[in-house]
């Protein structure tokens, strides 16, 4: 970890959330989301535990901590002349502990087994100035990447098969994006599982049978049956799904996801918005589009207005959601025309 500081993004190896040494004691991670930001950091605190199984792991919080603390967390102690300091939410440093970090920055090369500090911002404007002091004071920086937009996510779940060396299906990938959506931490486990779990491609349908219990799964397979005219199985799974304590506003959720895709689909092939605007993997587009071969803009204006009404009889006491709930159904079966 010792050696010359780096002005540039520390390039990033490996696994998700690994990354190569880098050349600097000093690292920010900063930006992205929250749960691969916290990833990234104890994955950097893996690896200098591994080189230097005899420092001491130190955590402050900005929030809190000041200049005091951030000077002994990093100064020798009875057991090790170093230490691994971590210091989070550094977007909310106050100016002492911000010049600590600098000063502390500018004498590494006098020091000759300094600590190595990895300081971890949030995303946002808020700490920019804190960042550019210590970046330009020579700690190496990691951006983490923004999944708020479903293709990243679909991204980086084939990455994460991909790093594994295991196959997946692209419609096994989006089953598992769309069910646990943005919610990184289980999706990320979920993949992982998945991995250790089984040798073979990972198929659509073993995500679905691993995920029988998710009422996401199971919205998506009435949605399927729906969409596909199957009015009774569609209908005798709804049932069944609520007789298993499944809520029925997430079954209206997984109806409602599926025809907003269609209606996508159907304003690319009309023209009225192109395959960019629409934000759907070329697969996912190719379809939406058998599945809305037959259905007209009032059939699917019809649906989506009557799943909205579903979704308020959900919210709304005394009223009846399964019968709401069938009635979308059999209307989405009759592509909106009943």
């Amino acid at each position: 970890m010792n050696g010359r500081a780096g002005n540039d993004d520390v390039q990033r190896y490996g696994k998700i959330g690994s990354m190569v040494k880098a050349s600097s004691n000093c690292i920010v991670v900063y930006e992205g989301d929250e749960f691969l930001n916290r990833r990234q950091v104890l994955d950097l605190v893996h690896e200098a535990e591994q080189a230097h199984p005899d420092r001491d792991t130190v955590e402050l919080d900005a929030t809190q901590a000041n200049a005091a603390d951030f000077d002994q967390a990093t100064s020798p102690s009875l057991l090790s002349d170093s230490s691994t300091v971590i210091v989070w939410n550094y977007q909310n440093a106050d100016e002492d502990l911000i010049q600590a970090i600098v000063a502390w920055l500018k004498q590494l090369k006098n020091d000759p087994d300094p600590s190595f500090v990895i300081l971890s911002k949030a995303a946002g404007q808020k700490g920019k100035r804190a960042y550019d002091q210590v970046h330009k004071a020579g700690a190496d920086t990691i951006k983490v990447p923004d999944l708020a937009k479903p293709e990243a996510r679909l991204n980086y779940v084939l990455k994460i098969f991909e790093q594994h060396k295991h196959q997946i299906e692209p419609m096994a990938a989006q089953q598992l994006v769309s069910v646990y959506g943005d919610q990184l931490g289980e999706l990320t486990a979920m993949c992982e599982q998945l991995c250790f779990d089984f040798d073979e491609p990972i198929t659509l349908q073993l995500v679905q049978r691993y995920l029988i219990g998710n009422p996401q799964v199971t919205g998506f397979n009435v949605a399927d049956m729906a969409v596909a005219g199957n009015a009774q199985g569609a209908v005798i799974a709804m049932r069944d799904a609520i007789k298993q304590g499944i809520e029925p506003i997430a079954l209206i959720g997984a109806l409602a996801m599926k025809l907003r895709t269609m209606a996508k689909a159907s304003a690319v092939n009309s023209g009225q918005i192109t395959h960019a605007e629409a934000k759907m993997a070329p697969w996912m587009l190719r379809n939406a589009t058998k599945q809305v071969r037959g259905w007209t803009s009032a059939g699917l204006s019809r649906c989506i207005r009557l799943l909205a009404w579903a979704d308020e009889q959900c919210k709304t006491n005394g009223s009846d959601p399964s019968y709401a709930l069938e009635r979308c159904i059999l209307s989405i079966a009759a592509k909106g025309m009943r």
